[in-house]
């Protein structure tokens, strides 16, 4: 990949957040009107993304909060991570194509750092070990308070949606608290390409900023 002209790489953007803050419908949307400009989109998510990447997703979002210890859940992720990255990810990337992840890298320093206490070193280690150096181009992180973002799981018909895939929903307010905190941390530290999107907006006007910072970053005509 690294090979390649930069011109015939695809994009990797990733979407990140709480529970709740309208990841699933931001990137779609984005996908579509990427789709719309004639750009070949690849839509995918972690935890899973390929096959063997989804069996491990069932581990991990299912259950009693307290099934894995930190530790387990980011070799977990991060088992999940290479057969994404290897089978799905990198292929895409070297045709051109763009890439959208529903939650990527950050999601595991948020909630198994920030969150959970893990030594954030030790998450670092382990990503250069298990993907070198790859990152995504542009990530974007829509922020919300957790209260708020955990009341939408539980209205309409996103609690069916997601059809018992609520063990991290429903770890304790502070655990949210504390992830929050992380994904504007990260931010913070890598401002030319994590940005944080106010998802407590209209959706209309999140959809809107997302389009932008494509086009001013990427320099995608949208």
């Amino acid at each position: 990949m690294a090979d390649q002209p930069d011109r015939a790489r695809g994009r990797f953007i990733t979407f990140e957040g709480g529970e709740g803050a309208g990841k699933s419908t931001q990137i779609r949307l984005l996908a579509a009107a990427l789709e719309a400009s004639g750009r070949e989109v690849c839509l995918t998510r972690e935890p899973g993304g390929s096959p063997g990447a989804e069996q491990i997703r069932e581990l991990l979002v299912t259950g009693e909060t307290g099934r894995w210890d930190a530790l387990t859940e980011l070799l977990l992720l991060y088992a999940a991570r290479r057969d994404h990255v290897k089978r799905l990810i990198e292929p895409a990337l070297e045709r051109g194509c763009w890439v959208l992840c529903d939650r990527f890298a950050d999601s595991t320093m948020a909630y198994q750092g920030y969150g959970h206490g893990l030594e954030l070193d030790r998450i670092s280690d382990l990503h250069r070990i298990v993907l070198g150096d790859l990152k995504p181009d542009l990530t974007l992180v829509l922020d919300l308070p957790p209260e708020t973002g955990l009341a939408r799981t539980r209205t309409g018909g996103e609690a069916a949606r997601r059809g018992g895939e609520d063990r991290f929903e429903r770890m304790e307010l502070a655990f949210h608290e504390r992830m929050r905190e992380g994904f504007r941390t990260i931010a913070t530290a890598e401002p030319q390409r994590v940005v944080l999107v106010d998802a407590a907006r209209d959706p209309s006007a999140v959809t809107a900023e997302v389009a932008a910072l494509v086009r001013a970053r990427l320099g995608a005509e949208l």
